[in-house]
């Protein structure tokens, strides 16, 4: 078997050594400070707006109450007690998906300044600020874009952005947007809260707007899908009954005058047969119109309506890391550094290996 190593640390050692290298210690510390600093105020500022709203649901209230009521026990329930498709709790897997992402692009946007006004895919491609050692690594990946001239058939196609089949450079501006937006559902309540990041705080605002607008526009189509095809099928229906209903009525009016003053029986049996023709035509009519009415109601009753807890607001704070926390953290660094530096330089007197 071999022979087993103890190693000792002489402490009391080090302790001297460090009281005596403080100096060093303060020019490790104070470089630090110097390189906290200037990363502290590279890095680009960026300001998250934040929205909260409530969906309607239509729910039944005894399927919502027992699945309340299971949640609170920690049982299973049902997440989609509605039977709908798309509710609550899908809705950030249905934002970050690349539909929606790209639907986002061609939103207006103005810079808090006023300088920048254009659409968000530019503003995403040409007004971004980067940090000054992110510079190479960007350089590097437009020069290998540029190689792999990855554009369908060598040209350009971002005015046509296809989500299924996207550009490498469109997916980077996917992902970034992806990373930017985020979506939060709380279970129990079903309050959505929608947080949008970006580098100027207007901006921000304006798409944690937008994005709400899509969203709601998406969940109306979704649920009034439908009842919007029911009102078109019945619109359908009523012109064509309300058309026949007029060419009935003509017809018997055409044949009733032309035939006042005839009194055969012949021509009263065709009177009658028009007037019963017209009465039915009528009576569709009359029906349809009701069923068109009651299509429009269920039209307005199928639109779900959102209500806004907390509205969008242009944030005044950025919400980056703080700067005194990048300077503690490189402080520690600095300190950690020169430690591990003057324990090296000593270790033949610090450590002893003891068999």
């Amino acid at each position: 078997m071999g022979k087993k190593y103890k190693i000792d640390f002489d402490l009391l050692k080090f302790w001297n050594l460090f009281n005596a290298d403080k100096k060093t210690l303060a020019i490790y510390i104070g470089i630090s400070i110097i390189v906290g600093l200037i990363v502290a105020f590279s890095i680009p500022k960026r300001y998250k707006a934040n929205i909260e709203l409530a969906p309607e649901t239509s729910s039944n209230n005894m399927l919502s109450s027992i699945s309340s009521l299971a949640s609170m026990v920690g049982l299973y329930s049902d997440a989609n007690p509605n039977g709908d498709a798309i509710y609550p709790e899908i809705y950030p897997d249905m934002m970050s998906s690349n539909e929606f992402i790209v639907s986002l692009f061609d939103i207006k946007v103005t810079s808090i300044d006023g300088e920048i006004n254009t659409s968000y895919y530019n503003y995403l491609k040409k007004h971004q600020k980067i940090t000054w050692w992110s510079i190479p690594a960007a350089w590097v990946a437009l020069q290998i874009t540029k190689l792999m001239q990855d554009d369908f058939n060598g040209k350009s196609t971002e005015h046509k952005i296809n989500p299924f089949r996207l550009t490498r450079k469109q997916y980077g501006l996917v992902s970034a947007v992806r990373n930017a937006m985020k979506c939060y559902v709380d279970k129990k309540t079903n309050v959505i809260n929608i947080e949008f990041e970006a580098q100027d705080p207007l901006i921000a605002a304006t798409m944690a707007d937008s994005v709400k607008n899509r969203l709601q526009s998406f969940i109306t189509r979704y649920r009034t899908n439908k009842a919007r095809n029911d009102l078109e099928y019945m619109e359908k229906l009523f012109a064509e009954s309300q058309n026949d209903y007029n060419e009935a009525r003509k017809r018997y009016a055409t044949f009733s005058d032309a035939n006042n003053d005839v009194i055969l029986y012949s021509v009263s049996s065709k009177r009658e047969d028009l007037e019963n023709d017209m009465q039915l035509k009528y009576n569709i009519y009359t029906q349809v119109a009701q069923q068109l009415q009651l299509a429009k109601a269920k039209l307005q009753e199928s639109t779900p309506a959102f209500t806004v807890i907390q509205a969008v607001s242009v944030p005044i704070k950025s919400s980056n890391f703080k700067k005194i926390y990048i300077l503690i953290l490189f402080m520690i660094l600095g300190f950690a550094t020169r430690i591990v530096v003057l324990a090296l330089k000593n270790k033949d007197s610090l450590f002893s290996y003891n068999s």
